[in-house]
């Protein structure tokens, strides 16, 4: 049995320690809460994240980051983007050298819009064959409940990608791997943005036509900006491109399209930021990402009128308003 560590406790670090455990993995689990530890390791529960679901006896918990990494073949990162840097840094004097560290947060660090992977290889030293991510339409609550879903995992190394998908291969959670790591996380991260913005429109009543139109000219945007990176076009119709995309957009269980939704039935930024207990990615990465595609000269005009909505007070109302009156043109992903 392989040791895992899985560096945070929250819903999706949850449901995927739980998916390492069940592929045969015995995981250490860091949180930063002694209850939650507590009830892990006594009650096989974590009511907090995942209420009413219980988790396998051979996922543990532990307060102590040093306990956690200690002989882990698997470091699994789950914690909040813009906090990946900070506890990266403190992890790293106990995580052990030859370890495959995996990415499973989907945002653009703020101030040097780095890619995840980029900021676990700045902090850490590892070489790219030592860096994996996990992508796709991986809505944590339904993980946790065992139904059936497919992932993609991406890394460099080919020998790493297939080390990971073993790892979480399970009767309801398929594991895909690829080399192109750009590709993956680009689709993670922009995928947020654009569900916010689709659940604006839901929020404002506004129906499937109008969705699919958002969510279709978002996958665009999406395949742009990785392109221009150096993505295989390809990634964006797959797991973490569409099929990630589809389910952020149209599930009420996705953080980012309920943080629309409340935004487009007329709630202020803070008072959405006040009742939402968990991360909204898109949140804090749609300026890096926007920042990121003015870089590298790629227009993407619903990430541009989210950013204006959430940081610069423009109305919901506008967003919808805005993309209505763009310019007609020739239907590409390039345009």
């Amino acid at each position: 049995m392989s040791r895992v560590a899985m560096m945070g406790s929250g819903s999706w670090g949850t449901a995927f320690g739980m998916v390492l455990a069940d592929a045969g993995s015995d995981v250490r689990m860091w949180t930063r809460r002694a209850d939650i530890a507590a009830e892990v390791n006594d009650l096989h529960r974590n009511e907090m994240y995942q209420p009413g679901i219980a988790l396998p006896t051979s996922l543990t918990a532990t307060t102590d980051a040093a306990r956690a990494l200690e002989g882990a073949a698997i470091v699994a990162l789950a914690t909040p983007a813009q906090s990946l840097r900070e506890n990266l840094t403190a992890w790293l004097p106990f995580i052990p050298d030859g370890a495959v560290l995996v990415s499973l947060m989907k945002g653009v660090e703020l101030g040097t819009t780095k890619r995840m992977s980029e900021v676990i290889a700045e902090v850490t030293g590892a070489d790219a064959s030592q860096i994996a991510v996990v992508s796709g339409p991986n809505l944590a609550r339904e993980i946790a409940q065992h139904q059936p879903t497919a992932t993609t995992v991406s890394c460099a190394d080919e020998d790493a990608a297939m080390l990971v998908q073993e790892a979480c291969t399970t009767e309801y959670f398929r594991p895909y791997w690829t080399t192109d790591v750009v590709g993956t996380e680009i689709g993670g991260a922009v995928k947020n943005v654009i569900a916010l913005a689709n659940g604006i429109a839901v929020g404002m009543g506004l129906g499937e036509n109008s969705q699919a139109s958002v969510i279709t000219r978002g996958l665009a945007e999406m395949a742009r900006l990785g392109v221009a990176l150096g993505a295989d076009p390809l990634t964006f119709q797959g797991l973490a491109g569409v099929g990630d995309l589809v389910a952020t957009c149209q599930s009420p269980l996705s953080r980012n399209r309920t943080f629309g939704e409340n935004l487009g039935r007329g709630m202020s930024v803070q008072e959405t930021i006040d009742m939402t207990r968990q991360t909204c990615e898109a949140f804090k990465s749609c300026q890096p990402i926007y920042e990121l595609a003015q870089r590298h000269g790629v227009e993407m005009p619903i990430t541009e009128k989210v950013v204006q909505v959430v940081h610069h007070g423009l109305s919901p109302r506008m967003l919808v308003a805005s993309f209505m009156s763009r310019d007609t043109k020739r239907e590409t992903a390039s345009e």
